[in-house]
């Protein structure tokens, strides 16, 4: 289908996108709501973003798996993003990132894959890694070598790490580099041991981020590394570009990953935006943080596709 246009220059002060973060937080990311309650909240606030001008969408099977393929009229062949959506492995779907995705890829000339990857608690770990991966395997046997980028935001970032960890593990062919907005990478971590964060954090909360590790898996199973990424060598993975706002529970996250993977010798490039929220970068078009940040991933996936 072709998505509606979007207008230019629509801004708004980070004050004001501030407020309905929080209120978009309130009202989805109860730990005291059934799950099936705040994905459909979730998806009724956040999917009815205006897209760019010649965005196509395509809604199709990959090895089984549904998934949305964001397309612009510059997109070619040659590049792919496979992105995973944020939810705490319990909510979220590609309409929560899909205004991301057409941003993306208008500006990066590649399409980005929106795998619907089963979610929890209905579908606890190991099955959305599963569902990751059998769409790469099937994008890998299409595309040329080096022209695929993996990403994610949030718990889709600890999805995206874990899903190149288990590559590098298997001896596979390594993704050109992997893009991690705002990512979830340690589930067991204590997030209310820095209670200025707690503070700050606009959209997440402990008792919410808790509800989905548990969710998601057993919390003996939280050290294992394909479950909380953070936690394992980092040696050996491809360029990384790392997101993340200094007002969120995770930039902790982010922080320990970059120095891990930085001290490891891994090409990283991280960012911090000071006096941002979690997920801020899925904002385009609407947020000039956001807009700076899709700039630095545009610029990425060009840069480690350059020679695919």
């Amino acid at each position: 289908m072709t998505a509606r246009r979007a207008r230019r220059g629509l801004r708004l002060p980070p004050a004001v996108m501030r407020l309905g973060v929080r209120q978009l937080g309130t009202r989805c990311l109860d730990p005291a709501l059934p799950w099936p309650v705040q994905r459909t909240r979730l998806d009724q606030l956040t999917g009815a973003s205006l897209l760019p001008r010649g965005t196509t969408v395509a809604e199709q099977a990959i090895a089984g798996v549904p998934a949305q393929v964001v397309s612009s009229r510059a997109a070619g062949s040659h590049r792919t993003v496979i992105h995973f959506h944020g939810g705490g492995y319990c909510v979220g779907s590609a309409r929560t990132v899909r205004s991301w995705a057409a941003h993306l890829s208008a500006q990066a000339s590649c399409r980005v894959v929106l795998p619907e990857y089963r979610l929890a608690p209905e579908h606890p770990h190991p099955a959305a890694l599963e569902d990751a991966r059998a769409v790469l395997r099937a994008l890998s046997g299409e595309t040329k070598p080096g022209s695929v980028v993996v990403s994610g935001d949030s718990a889709g970032g600890g999805l995206a790490l874990a899903l190149v960890l288990w590559m590098r593990e298997e001896g596979l062919g390594l993704p050109a580099g992997c893009i991690l907005l705002s990512p979830w990478l340690d589930l067991g971590r204590d997030r209310r041991a820095v209670p200025d964060l707690v503070r700050r954090d606009v959209l997440l909360s402990p008792d919410w981020l808790d509800a989905c590790a548990r969710a998601y898996a057993d919390p003996s199973a939280w050290p294992g590394h394909l479950v909380s990424p953070l936690r394992a060598a980092h040696s050996g993975l491809p360029p990384l570009l790392i997101q993340a706002g200094t007002d969120e529970l995770l930039a902790p996250d982010a922080e320990l990953l970059a120095a891990s993977a930085s001290a490891a010798g891994v090409d990283v490039t991280y960012t911090r935006w000071p006096r941002m929220w979690h997920d801020f970068a899925l904002q385009p078009g609407l947020l000039a943080a956001a807009d700076s940040a899709l700039a630095q991933a545009s610029w990425f996936v060009s840069k480690v596709t350059a020679s695919s």
